[in-house]
């Protein structure tokens, strides 16, 4: 048993512009993340197969564009994404978000970007 923090994360990596992922649980049918996204960034719009994936935020609000709706979610509060749906999160504040982000079973392998 151990326990997980950004700070012994099993690996650290950066994504978009200038975002960051620690990644705390890394199996074949669960992963386990923590992001952080400076204001202004957004991920492209995607789905995944297989993986289902819930999203809690830790700090600031959130938005998501899922299936072509637009979602706030504040600090305190998650979504969850079923697989199949086309989804995308992004940081329309002037601040950082960050969240920790569950997917079931991992994406790895599991991701299709729309554009």
């Amino acid at each position: 048993m151990q326990i997980v923090s950004k700070q012994n994360a099993l690996h650290h990596y950066q994504w978009g512009n200038g975002c960051d992922g620690w990644v705390l649980v890394d199996t074949h049918t669960l992963s386990v993340k923590q992001e952080q996204m400076p204001a202004g960034t957004a991920e492209a719009l995607h789905y995944h197969e297989k993986a289902r994936q819930f999203f809690f935020i830790l700090e600031g609000i959130a938005t998501f564009e899922v299936e072509n709706e637009i979602v706030e979610v504040e600090s305190g509060q998650g979504l969850h994404i079923a697989e199949g749906i086309k989804h995308r999160i992004i940081n329309n504040t002037t601040g950082d978000i960050e969240f920790i982000l569950s997917s079931q079973p991992s994406t790895n392998n599991d991701r299709f970007n729309c554009a």
